[in-house]
């Protein structure tokens, strides 16, 4: 079924808000490249409209009421927020739903190690990656370095413009006959995707000790000089790696793409996109019937698993201390409030690409400007893996989206027999409440530089306001 293009029906006064919410999203791409960043900004956004910390509410013993907002951080990668509601919380939460976590190359924890007088860091890549994509882009090193006394050190390298950016190399066109006749995925192999960062080596007479001089001039100086600016910098031992988590990006900040800026270029958009026009949308609702609450998960990408996956027990267990703040500590009140919940489980999904049209069957799939995206299922060929939402609660999500105006459209993932996916959905199923697949359009998804509309932006964030206000 043909649906318009929002860029025809806007206004002068949506065209405003567009740009306002596009811009704000730029801003929080370029400062949320990991999970931690991006649990930060959420942080700092959510403390600034008035958002407490759980802990501290629980500490006073002070119960929570309608208009309360509170928020709830797991390790520093995954974050909940509520805003309670006049309702019971037992007659169900509006949930959105979205994960954190990018596509990426994490560091090894023994990684620094010198090849020829050329220094690298040994890498391993996480989640579903192209791994040729990833070489002779100008990348950047993001993360943490945790010492044995417990101090954290950030680190953030690479994003400023008089900062170094780092590499992974690749073999020359002249030589690389043998290469090009591999299949796409293994051109490249994971142990190849090596981080290059230096090749000074240090001066003998720079050494702490002077009768090793040649010792020190033979063996590893160009990886010494690594650790000596490492200390110098940072206060880094080379040990230190065995507590650290790093993790490698692009370097580069959120862009408007085309002639036109109705696009944006960003690492990370999938599922940022979501997650931050989710956390718009609940930290500008007010005045709420039902309890609102907003997920922002790590580890998506590879599995939902561990401690801040969905996967873990946080949201359950922050969600019994929600309700014994409101209605008293109930285990059956808790499954109530678990079960009565409806979910946008926001992840982005596979915008029609006409230059590969061959795996999308074009009557099912998203396409640019056509609004937020809904998914009845995903999984693989078969719906293997997936949730599949309930023909009601589809009818109850159009009649809300209708009612805002909100330009959406519903699609699938690529043809039945060329791949899929899944997300986040089935396993909130399991409570038993109503959950939907939701999200925007991406081009080049799980690419280091993915594109969006605009507009697109716009409807999921007007979509996930019309959620929590309307269900």
């Amino acid at each position: 079924m043909e649906r318009n293009n929002a860029w025809l029906t806007y206004s002068a006064q949506d065209m405003e808000g567009l740009e306002r919410i596009n811009s704000s999203y730029k801003a929080c791409l370029d400062e949320g490249k990991t999970e931690r960043e991006c649990v930060a900004v959420a942080h700092r956004m959510a403390q600034e409209k008035g958002f407490k910390d759980l802990k501290d509410v629980i500490r006073s013993g002070e119960p929570l009421k309608a208009g309360d907002k509170v928020y709830a951080v797991c390790m520093d990668k995954s974050i909940l927020l509520f805003h309670i509601g006049r309702k019971p919380l037992q007659e169900g939460m509006n949930i959105l739903g979205a994960h954190i976590d990018s596509p990426r190359i994490d560091v090894k924890q023994n990684p620094l190690y010198e090849n020829e007088e050329l220094a690298y860091l040994d890498t391993h890549y996480y989640g579903g990656i192209k791994k040729y994509q990833w070489v002779t882009l100008p990348l950047a090193l993001h993360g943490v370095v945790v010492k044995k006394d417990g101090t954290t050190i950030p680190i953030r390298i690479g994003e400023k413009d008089d900062d170094p950016v780092f590499a992974i190399t690749d073999l020359l066109v002249h030589l690389a006959g043998k290469q090009l006749e591999k299949k796409a995925n293994i051109v490249i192999e994971g142990e190849k995707l090596d981080l290059l960062i230096g090749s000074r080596p240090e001066k003998a007479d720079e050494t702490e000790d002077a009768d090793k001089e040649e010792k020190a001039a033979a063996k590893d100086a160009v990886k010494s000089q690594i650790m000596k600016l490492l200390k110098e910098s940072y206060n880094i031992e080379e040990e230190d790696f065995f507590s650290a988590e790093l993790e490698i990006v692009p370097a580069g900040r959120a862009r408007d793409c085309g002639l036109d800026r109705s696009m944006i270029m960003a690492y990370g958009q999938d599922d940022r996109v979501c997650a931050f026009t989710s956390l718009f949308a609940m930290l500008d609702v007010e005045n709420l019937e039902k309890t609102a609450c907003c997920i922002l998960v790590d580890k998506e990408e590879i599995g939902s698993v561990g401690a801040t996956g969905m996967h873990s027990r946080f949201f359950e267990n922050t969600v019994a201390e929600i309700v014994a703040l409101t209605e008293g500590e109930s285990e059956l009140k808790v499954r109530r409030a678990l079960q009565n919940s409806k979910m946008l489980s926001s992840d982005v999904s596979a915008a029609y690409d006409p230059m590969f049209a061959e795996v999308f069957e074009k009557r099912s799939s998203a396409f640019f400007a056509k609004g937020l995206v809904f998914n009845k299922f995903t999984g693989s060929r078969g719906k293997s893996g997936s949730n599949d939402a309930n023909a009601e609660y589809l009818a109850q999500i159009r009649q809300a989206m209708d009612k805002r105006n909100v330009a959406y459209q519903f699609a699938e993932l690529g043809k039945v027999d060329a791949g899929g996916g899944g997300t986040i959905a089935y396993i909130m199923a399991n409570y038993g409440m109503e959950v939907i697949d939701s999200g925007v359009a991406v081009l080049c998804m799980h690419a280091p530089w993915e594109i969006t509309s605009k507009a697109d932006v716009y409807e999921a964030y007007k979509g996930y306001m019309a959620f929590i206000e309307e269900m």
